[in-house]
């Protein structure tokens, strides 16, 4: 698709959609929060889905993931080597594991889609360095949004970043337009070159979420058709916020109420 034509396709919206993002991001904020006392050592996986599943229920919301191309759960989960789209299961966490919850929810219509990393027990020293430089590469990213500025800045600061700290952005997966929609135009990379690709202009939402690998950027899909995994079984960590372009720069939707930023919250 040529750049026009992706222009074309990117809804901009209007002051009262600003609103309903912020209800909805603020609600997909809230239960990363909440889940955020949940995760310890011998919890399954299963179990965080069903409390994060059942508070977004609570708050007149549903689950934008549950159901989505078949997909049968509220959040994707993925553990240490995982890289995205884990399935929660009756697997239980271990001291040291570190993972990343992922959630939208769907509220009034508008979708608020946000995840970050979360440990069990006490991190590695290697896996404490990796999740902050893949919460770093994200902010970088946000920085570069402003009217006027290229979707290309966004993925070259986030690829400046990771690389200068020796580790590798996946590729295969990205961010995205969203709204009304779970996933719009345009497609947000995690690498680029400054002054390329679509021009920011204020109304247009989107995802901001690399995929920061310890190791090698290859992945690999598992046999259940969802779960990316990183082909070295390097550890791998991502952090995501839903932003919208404003007429000065750009607002995070799904900042923490809590204030949580990246581990250890509290």
């Amino acid at each position: 698709m040529t750049r026009q034509a992706e222009s074309r396709r990117i809804t901009l919206h209007g002051p009262e959609d600003f609103a309903g993002m912020r209800a909805a991001g603020r609600l997909a904020a809230a239960t990363l929060d909440m889940i955020t006392a949940h995760v310890r050592p011998g919890i399954s996986t299963a179990a965080l889905d069903r409390l994060c599943h059942d508070f977004i229920l609570d708050h007149g919301a549903v689950p934008a993931s549950l159901g989505y191309q078949g997909y049968g759960h509220a959040t994707c989960i993925s553990p240490n080597h995982v890289v995205c789209h884990g399935i929660p299961g009756e697997r239980l966490l271990a001291e040291g594991d570190i993972l990343n919850i992922d959630l939208a929810v769907i509220l009034d219509g508008w979708h608020g889609d946000s995840s970050r990393m979360y440990v069990a027990g006490a991190p590695g020293t290697r896996a404490a360095r990796l999740i902050a430089v893949a919460h770093e590469a994200m902010m970088q990213g946000i920085a570069a949004i402003r009217p006027g500025a290229r979707l290309g800045d966004i993925g070259f600061a986030i690829q400046r970043h990771v690389e200068a700290a020796r580790c590798s952005v996946v590729r295969d997966f990205c961010g995205h337009g969203l709204g009304r929609g779970y996933h719009e135009a345009p497609n947000v990379l995690n690498y680029g070159q400054k002054g390329q690709g679509v021009t920011l202009r204020p109304g247009m939402f989107l995802t901001v979420e690399p995929m920061v690998n310890a190791g090698r950027a290859e992945v690999k899909i598992l046999a259940d058709g969802w779960t990316a995994v990183t082909r070295d079984r390097s550890l791998s960590a991502q952090f995501e916020h839903s932003i919208g372009v404003t007429e000065t720069g750009c607002e995070i939707f799904t900042a923490s109420p809590a204030g949580f930023t990246c581990p250890p919250y509290g």
